[in-house]
């Protein structure tokens, strides 16, 4: 085995500012995608670890290591393509579209749409599943009702992340406690202190930029033009819904989500010959390359043409090349060093929650992957929480607050680069209004200073908040 040199700071922080120094240039000089900053930031990493001693079979390793807890996701969001596909095709997407411009108004639309979102969500477990459903149709009802769709975009994310971090069913909440060693309601009830205010402050927001576009701002006209296109190129019928209700019973019933998704997929596929009278041939090509609408009404077309496996594509090859770089830091221990030392500033309770916050955003900043800004954090960081006597419930919810909460609004995360993807939304345009997920840390960080619902195991002993 070689001997390996010491790994200190500076060394350690080389392949990150790489990475913010190529994303720098291709993403905001060149408007490129992180693809290849991403590749090029993993080479400068790969020479380091190089340098440092490890072999190439060792990085490789942490790479493929890193790409294997990333592969549910890269095939749940291939299956999500193609039920995005065949349920356009099928009318359900159109059916819900049509229903929710005939429900929902302008001023109660964004509430409407956050709460609907939770609901989901809560009962799914997954933010995935929420978005890339009901999420598609409430985006197309509020394009219809004239709401900036960035904002729509905004109030489904902030709806989907509530439920998917208050849900028992949900991965990263039970990754969180198994990382602290906290007990999986407690953690849930723990996490209530600082998501249910987050998520109020939400609604109230919402709610205030809704009656910016009630009142009659929205021509009627406009949405029956969408409304007569749907019902002219589609077979409206409230069956059509059953899909998406099928799709929440399975994840409900516990159902994995691979094969319940693709069931939904199929079900998607035989609704669209029971009711549109599509063939297997139409099936099939809107499975592999989406649906391509040609209504002649724009906002109806660039809505409903999308879906298919090869809309998933470039997200997925961006997943792969951002866990290829995290794996690399992860297994030379790039990310072990840094926290270390990011960790010599915690003095009190309330800059260790302040750190542990940082390091979620930072983690899902440079891994790519909300389960290494869950997983990294949480090994780093359980040992100064228990000399502190601080119950671990504290680093559960901390490590959702930032870890969870904050994937889905970075383009080059496994979540975002899913959001980005599903709702055709760039996460810097949606992030300035998913309330929820910007709100969240910051009560955490609060909460940690000031002591309020801080626990400790031994009670008795003093809160230390500086």
């Amino acid at each position: 085995m070689r001997n390996k040199r010491e790994l200190t700071l500076p060394i350690a922080l080389i392949p990150i500012l790489s990475l913010v120094l190529f994303l720098s240039i291709a993403v905001f000089k060149y408007e490129a995608s992180p693809h290849i900053p991403l590749i090029g930031a993993s080479v400068v990493a790969s020479l380091l670890a190089i340098y440092l001693g490890y072999t190439w079979n060792e990085i490789e390793e942490g790479i493929l290591k890193s790409l294997n807890m990333g592969m549910q996701a890269m095939l749940i969001l291939m299956i999500i393509g193609t039920i995005i596909g065949t349920w356009i095709l099928s009318g359900v997407v159109p059916t819900m579209i049509f229903y929710g411009l005939n429900i929902l108004s302008p001023s109660i639309f964004l509430v409407a749409t956050t709460i609907i979102c939770s609901v989901v969500s809560l009962a799914t477990g997954s933010s995935w599943t929420t978005v890339g459903t009901v999420g598609i149709a409430l985006l197309g009802v509020g394009q219809g009702l004239d709401i900036p769709i960035h904002i729509v975009a905004g109030a489904i994310i902030s709806g989907a992340y509530f439920g998917d971090k208050m849900s028992p069913l949900s991965d990263t909440t039970n990754l969180a406690p198994a990382m602290s060693g906290a007990n999986l309601f407690d953690h849930i009830r723990h996490m209530a202190y600082t998501t249910v205010p987050a998520y109020v402050i939400a609604l109230i927001l919402y709610g205030v930029i809704g009656l910016r576009y009630g009142g009659g701002n929205v021509n009627p006209e406009s949405i029956n033009v969408i409304l007569d296109a749907l019902k002219s190129n589609f077979n409206i019928n409230p069956l059509l819904l059953l899909p998406p209700v099928l799709v929440i019973m399975l994840v409900v019933f516990k159902v994995p989500a691979i094969p319940g998704l693709i069931g939904g997929s199929i079900i998607g596929g035989l609704f669209a010959v029971i009711f549109q009278g599509s063939n297997l041939s139409e099936i099939i090509e809107v499975a592999h390359y989406g649906f391509s609408s040609e209504t002649g009404i724009e906002v109806v077309d660039s809505l409903l043409s999308r879906g298919g496996l090869d809309s998933m594509m470039w997200t997925v090859s961006l997943i792969i090349t951002a866990l290829s770089f995290g794996g690399i830091l992860e297994s030379t221990g790039v990310l072990e060093t840094i926290a270390e030392n990011i960790l010599k500033l915690a003095k009190g309770t309330g800059s260790l929650i302040l750190v542990t916050i940082v390091s979620g955003i930072v983690a899902n900043l440079v891994t790519g992957d909300q389960y290494l800004a869950i997983v990294v954090p949480g090994r780093m960081y359980k040992d100064s929480y228990d000399k502190r006597d601080l119950h671990p419930k504290n680093l559960s919810r901390t490590l959702e607050d930032a870890g969870t909460l904050t994937s889905s609004l970075i383009p080059w995360n496994t979540c975002g680069a899913y959001m980005w993807t599903t709702l055709g939304v760039h996460p810097f345009a949606y992030l300035p209004y998913a309330f929820l997920n910007i709100l969240n840390p910051l009560i955490a960080v609060i909460y940690g200073y000031t002591g309020f619902t801080i626990e400790y195991i031994d009670q008795n002993t003093n809160n230390q908040t500086a």
